[in-house]
């Protein structure tokens, strides 16, 4: 009976809790819908004197898709293994 009043009391302080910071994210994202003033649009303004440095996101994005693409060769690869080790066991077992 203990462990089941323990149970609910931890329960209801995490409940409590996660209503706290529910309430807590609601107020500090409210100041986001204020329109953005001009110090604030000059900082998000594209600045010219940095596109010199903007080049490496198309050789980043490609090389993110080689990796992408090399995990899944290899995922492939060890399950091939896999599935014909497994298959030449069974194979071996039967005979």
């Amino acid at each position: 009976m203990a462990l089941l009043l323990k149970k609910t009391t931890i329960a209801s302080h995490f409940r409590s809790s996660a209503q706290k910071t529910e309430d807590s994210t609601y107020h500090s994202r409210r100041g986001f819908h204020i329109e953005p003033g001009t110090r604030e649009k000059a900082l998000l303004a594209e600045d010219s004197a940095l596109k010199p440095f903007k080049s490496y996101k198309k050789s980043v994005k490609q090389l993110k898709r080689i990796g992408d693409v090399l995990t899944i060769v290899v995922v492939a690869g060890c399950c091939y293994e896999i599935y014909v080790k497994a298959a030449t066991r069974e194979e071996a077992r039967k005979q």
